[in-house]
């Protein structure tokens, strides 16, 4: 159990805080024992919370009890947990101020895009809730060496607990979104959620108790990742981690000496490109989003902006004047562009990538300061061009509200500066052909590309998966894939009347004389 202790004063200006009994209800969801910890919010730096952390022997505790759950759960239909789940969907959306209220104060982030991560859960929650049954149906699969005499079925049996590290930048998306289809696969799972997001991920855990999911089934654990984190990842069936690529590599090597499998979302370096023949008001719009939804602290936004010579003197400006017009504002209420970054070290880093640049000769075309007037940690969108390969943002993520400007003269000089980057997270392509966009999009390096958008079509397709190549990850949310992965498949083969060896009657030679007759006839016949 963790207490929690929201201050009245944390953000007099919307007049936020929570009832004691709603206090009271929070406390129910969390295991843990330890040492207190205070969260604090960007939006004003001041407190918002303090937490009791978990402990080892919390963890321990957790995995244990999830571990009793789990067999029942999964005796259940598929249909029975999609019911939970549907439900759940309604009180996401029932409850989507208090949640994103959290969601602001944890992260810092726009009430706009506070929004974004309410419609992700209900969304997932509604295509799992539809399609799980679908997903997980048993198989029958092909004829094998002998049609007819051999039937085989490929089914899906749950791995059993499943641990998941969630980010700090999503606390209510990518805290209970990844966990929704490892639940209707049947499993248990033990979160843990970041310590910038852990109010929020209470209250979205907390939710899917009132829609009637098992309380023992679903633990949560608060602590740091180095420690309670690790704790996690040691005792999982199977982990899914969303952060950064260093991190996730230790994660993968502390998982294989006990051959556990994993799925994570890492870093990105995103590119979109305006092509030569795209529309100007669109690409503004669009490029807007694509850069500072969150303040940049999206792992799919774009830090890179490929605009054709032939639009670029079009766009630039047009771009530019649009980021000089953005609202910015740490209030609880829609009507702003963009909010705050989510503490001390994220402002540090994109103040050294904007200065770094600058010395270097890059030009500063909008933004690059920090705005204290604002909030502690608000920093301007910022556009930067003339960026070359001895810069910082170059390369490296940045993972705030900046972004560079590349002139570039053809589709494919586009395309070797979108793959010139060891990540290969996401990608745009703005365009008035979609069939351009296609060809363009097949040549990209990235898990997802979207065309006339920045991210949030292929993020909101739930049912195509959604992950990245090289270093910005393994395996795939989203989709079959993303309820599958969290499932050990079987396959069970019976055979009728024949075996596979020869009858007492019939010698080795004459069986496998007549076995190759048979293999050409079904070759000729089309036999799959």
């Amino acid at each position: 159990m963790t207490d929690v202790l929201l201050d009245p004063e944390t953000d007099a200006r919307a007049a936020y805080a929570f009832d004691p009994a709603r206090v009271r209800a929070l406390t129910t969801v969390a295991r843990a024992s330890g040492e207190s910890h205070r969260i604090t919010t960007p939006m004003t730096g001041g407190p918002l919370a303090t937490v009791n952390l978990s402990t080892e022997d919390d963890v321990e505790q957790a995995y244990a009890v999830a571990r009793a759950a789990q067999p029942a759960w999964a005796g259940l239909s598929v249909a029975e947990r999609c019911r939970i789940i549907l439900h759940y969907h309604d009180l996401v959306l029932a409850n989507q101020r208090e949640l994103m209220d959290l969601v602001q104060l944890e992260s810092g982030k726009a009430r706009r895009h506070a929004f974004e991560e309410i419609a992700d859960v209900a969304i997932c929650s509604r295509h799992y809730g539809r399609n799980a049954e679908r997903y997980l149906r048993p198989q029958k699969r092909g004829p094998g060496a002998l049609p007819i005499l051999t039937q085989s079925i490929e089914s899906h049996l749950p791995k059993g607990v499943v641990g998941i590290v969630s980010p700090w930048n999503y606390p209510l998306s990518l805290a209970v979104s990844d966990a929704i289809p490892a639940l209707l696969a049947g499993n248990a799972v033990v979160l843990r959620p970041d310590m910038q997001g852990m109010l929020t991920a209470l209250a979205g855990v907390e939710l899917l108790f009132q829609a009637g999911l098992p309380r023992d089934l679903f633990q949560v654990v608060l602590g740091p990742g180095s420690s309670i984190g690790q704790a996690v990842v040691d005792r999982a069936d199977y982990v899914c981690y969303t952060g950064s690529t260093a991190t996730g590599r230790r994660v993968a090597a502390s998982l294989a000496p006990r051959l556990v499998g994993y799925s994570m979302e890492l870093g990105g370096k995103n590119s979109m490109y305006i092509a030569s023949d795209a529309s100007i008001r669109r690409s503004v719009e669009t490029a807007v989003r694509g850069c500072f939804s969150s303040a940049g602290q999206l792992c799919i936004s774009h830090e890179r902006l490929l605009v054709h010579t032939d639009i670029y003197d079009a766009f630039v400006p047009a771009f530019v004047e649009a980021v000089k017009k953005m609202r910015l504002g740490t209030e609880l209420s829609f009507g702003f562009d963009m909010g705050s970054l989510v503490g001390q070290q994220q402002l540090e880093t994109v103040t050294e990538h904007v200065e770094d640049a600058r010395h270097h000769g890059a030009t500063v075309l909008a933004g690059g300061r920090h705005r204290p007037d604002i909030g502690p940690y608000v920093y301007e969108p910022t556009v930067l061009s003339e960026v070359t390969s001895e810069m910082m943002c170059r390369d490296i993520e940045t993972f705030g509200p900046v972004t560079s400007i590349y002139r570039v003269s053809s589709d494919e000089e586009a395309i070797a500066i979108a793959n010139d980057t060891p990540y290969g997270l996401n990608a745009a392509v703005m365009t008035r052909s979609v069939r351009r966009g296609r060809e363009i999009a097949a040549k990209l390096h990235a898990g997802t590309v979207n065309i006339n958008e920045a991210y949030a079509a292929a993020w909101a397709s739930k049912g195509s998966p959604m992950g990245g190549m090289k270093d910005s990850g393994v395996g795939r949310r989203h989709g079959r894939e993303g309820i599958v992965k969290y499932t050990e498949p079987q396959n069970v083969t019976a055979q009728y009347l024949l075996g596979f060896g020869p009858p007492p009657w019939v010698s080795d030679e004459m069986f496998a004389s007549t076995l190759t007759t048979a293999m050409r006839l079904m070759k000729k016949l089309g036999v799959r």
